[in-house]
């Protein structure tokens, strides 16, 4: 009796496993396998992706001692010339100064001007000890003037003292991962053991690209500074090549006598953009440099696009 009853139970078994597979081959209630399985991706239509092509054609010569071409998008070098030599790079590296500000936040707080602050030449906004104005809009005149006074008083502000946002400009590029660059003032004046490279530049360049408020300073050709005690004063950008580089959209300026002329240039044409860094520079070199090499990553032949 017993024997019967095993082979029946287990005749039961094997109908009820027959039937689960026939409806699961049928399609219902699918295993969660198959509901997992990955979809293959359509290729991306990124318009940013095809920045990132070097272009076939050779790049222009640079009269500049360092140079450096980099998509804006994935970082891809495209061009360099000496790009990792150490040098001074002058006011350029107030786009570090720039990013340590938005990095301590409060963009509108009122920043009152010491007589410390105006400690420097030669390029100044000479506002007045005592006077009162917020950081945007100092941050405003740092990046389209380049005011050395103005830098002072914002690491003041934001570091304690010029020491205290060195070290904050360190760290700053430290954690960009900006391997060859050592500052010590704000605004790129020299001073003995201060120097950066044009690759580190770009790299600072790329992230101050992202931020919406810097590009669009940067991009600012001229504006109307209103001092506290009501005369105004009109701050035309240091960057020649807004007003002749149809596509050029910022960045920032420098010159010293150590640091030669230097720019840093971003642009952007045809849903592509790139900055360009050029270092130890002369004049007009400085702008056709610049010029020329956006032209040659940003306008490339119909046959790398």
């Amino acid at each position: 009796m017993i024997p019967r009853m095993s082979r029946l139970l287990r005749a039961r078994f094997l109908a009820l496993a027959l039937t689960g597979a026939l409806v699961s081959a049928c399609g219902a209630n699918p295993s969660t396998h198959a509901k997992s399985k990955p979809k293959p991706q359509p290729a991306s239509s990124d318009p940013a992706a095809k920045g990132t092509v070097i272009p076939s054609n050779a790049p222009p010569p640079v009269a500049a001692e360092s140079a450096i071409v980099v998509d804006v998008a994935s970082g891809r070098v495209l061009f360099a010339k000496n790009a990792d030599a150490p040098r001074a790079v002058a006011s350029t590296q107030k786009i570090i100064t720039a990013l340590c500000v938005l990095d301590a936040g409060d963009i509108d707080k009122p920043v009152t001007i010491q007589p410390i602050d105006e400690a420097c030449e030669p390029t100044r906004l000479d506002v007045k000890p005592g006077d009162v104005y917020p950081r945007r809009e100092l941050l405003k005149v740092l990046i389209v003037k380049s005011a050395n006074d103005i830098a002072r008083a914002l690491a003041r502000d934001v570091g304690g003292s010029i020491e205290g946002f060195a070290n904050l400009m360190n760290r700053k590029a430290a954690s960009l991962g900006m391997r060859n660059s050592n500052f010590i003032n704000p605004n790129g004046l020299p001073v003995s053991g201060q120097y950066s490279t044009a690759r580190d530049m770009a790299i600072a360049a790329r992230a101050a690209y992202h931020s919406p408020l810097i590009r669009s300073f940067a991009a600012t050709k001229s504006f109307e500074f209103h001092y506290n005690d009501g005369h105004t004063k009109l701050i035309e950008n240091t960057n020649h090549l807004l007003k002749t580089c149809p596509y050029c959209d910022g960045l920032k300026t420098g010159t010293t006598n150590a640091a030669g002329r230097c720019l840093v240039a971003s642009g952007s044409f045809n849903g592509r953009s790139v900055i360009v860094v050029v270092l130890k520079s002369t004049t007009p070199h400085v702008w056709t440099d610049s010029s020329k090499l956006l032209a040659w990553a940003l306008k490339r032949p119909a046959s790398d696009l």
